[in-house]
């Protein structure tokens, strides 16, 4: 089984275009006739639906950001009577108020196809079993795999994330061949099975698919080793949708945006100009079907590259890069531009495992830069002098990456927290904003 929907992940680019700007004028229609807030957006700059012929035009309609979201909180951009709607699910909310997202029964079964799509992308069928470790609730990973393993017919293990010892368990005695969760909580069941001696060849798993949040491609390497599999990336958003928006094929050189469902852009992040093609800027997607909580060009933040370069696997959709970084959570310290993937690839070429947590703060005006980093037990050392030669050496690769010295401090095994959901990487104690500006 090569595809799950193989006319539409196939189709000729142009038919693509014309299918696209044909769902187009009718979702902008849609917003514009059912959503007051957007509507008042489209009438400031001067834009009617009639206007929106094809995606060329997508460029004369606003933006919407995540400020958006959350000001419109809870109902100020649901689309369709509420009594429409069977499912929310919500952002974490660690900055400011959750975003809500609403789902029609329509729109949830789009966004099974999707994980379909991507389970399919990575080799699987009907006959596998596939194991769902992210976690349930308001965060999208696990209803988004759970729907897309079931709308391939596999047999599904709702396993939610935690717990090690039990998906430990389950994955050996049930045979699960297909884990889904977050990387960081890939490598630790990795680093987890070995310390119980099981071995990578002795797991029944063939594939992971991983996402939600950043990882390189030093650390897929160090999954696919530890557990003996091919790592695929999957991408979404809870306000788009939820994982699934874009996945990986076996060529794994990008993931392919389901762009029946959405149309995506890249954008200069500090104009707004619309980049071309191969260029680096900010990924902004516009969802063509979606009923009660439809965006247009909404502004993710996540920095990328598209490229239409012909793939391998037959699929037509677009591919956008793994997420280099962010517009909005990129650290600058001391003037420098610093994105944690970056201090993860360096410790991953020095032979380190990617545990790791960067303090920053602010002392008599100027920025401190820590990066705490574990040891891992090949390279570990109770000399003070070993310490300092193995910290000094990381300290000068981490400076040639980054162009900048950090402080590196080794920690024993096992003293930074693991994570069984989204690593904590970065912990900022500078204050850069007044409260007078916090208040506006």
């Amino acid at each position: 089984m090569k595809y799950f929907h193989e006319s539409v992940e196939t189709m000729p680019v142009e038919k693509l275009r014309e299918l696209q700007s044909e769902k187009l004028r009718k979702q902008v229609k849609h917003v514009y006739d059912h959503v007051p807030f957007y509507r008042a957006k489209m009438d400031e700059k001067g834009v009617k639906p009639e206007d929106i012929r094809s995606v060329d035009d997508l460029r004369l309609l606003p933006f919407l950001s995540k400020a958006d979201l959350r000001d419109c909180y809870p109902f100020g951009l649901l689309a369709v009577p509420k009594g429409d709607c069977v499912r929310i699910q919500s952002t974490s909310g660690t900055t400011g108020r959750r975003v809500v997202a609403f789902y029609t029964q329509h729109d949830v079964d789009l966004w099974e196809e999707c994980c379909a799509r991507a389970l399919v992308a990575a080799g699987a069928d009907n006959e596998d079993v596939v194991q769902v470790a992210y976690g349930y609730g308001l965060f999208t990973g696990g209803a988004g795999l759970n729907g897309g393993s079931h709308k391939l017919g596999c047999l599904t293990l709702p396993m939610s994330s935690g717990n090690t010892d039990r998906q430990i368990q389950f994955m050996m005695d049930l045979g699960a061949t297909v884990l889904c969760c977050t990387p960081s909580y890939a490598a630790y069941i990795a680093e987890a099975m070995h310390e119980r001696g099981i071995k990578p060849e002795d797991n029944p798993l063939k594939a992971g698919i991983f996402g939600a949040e950043p990882w390189t491609e030093e650390m897929r390497q160090a999954i696919e080793k530890g557990l003996g599999i091919k790592a695929y990336d999957i991408y979404g958003l809870t306000e788009i949708s939820g994982p699934g928006v874009s996945f990986e094929c076996q060529e794994q050189q990008g993931m392919h945006v389901n762009e029946d469902h959405f149309v995506v852009e890249i954008i200069d992040p500090d104009t707004g100009e619309v980049l071309p093609e191969g260029s680096r800027g900010e990924l902004v997607f516009t969802s063509l079907d979606k009923e009660a909580f439809p965006l247009l060009r909404y502004r993710t933040r996540d920095i990328c590259v598209l490229s239409r370069k012909k793939c391998s696997c037959g699929r037509t959709f677009i591919r956008m890069t793994k997420p280099m970084g962010r517009s909005d959570d990129m650290l600058i310290i001391r003037g420098v531009n610093v994105f944690p993937s970056q201090i993860e690839t360096v410790l991953l070429n020095e032979g380190y495992a990617p545990n790791y947590q960067i303090v920053v703060d602010r002392v008599n005006n100027t920025d401190t830069f820590d990066v705490l980093v574990e040891m891992t037990e090949d390279k570990f050392t109770d000399t003070v002098s070993g310490v300092t030669e193995q910290e000094k050496a990381l300290q000068g690769a981490m400076k040639s990456m980054l162009g900048i010295n950090p402080a590196v401090h080794l920690v024993t095994p096992h003293t930074i927290a693991r994570s069984e959901g989204k690593a904590v990487r970065v912990v900022d104690k500078r204050k850069l904003v007044s409260d007078s500006q916090w208040k506006g």
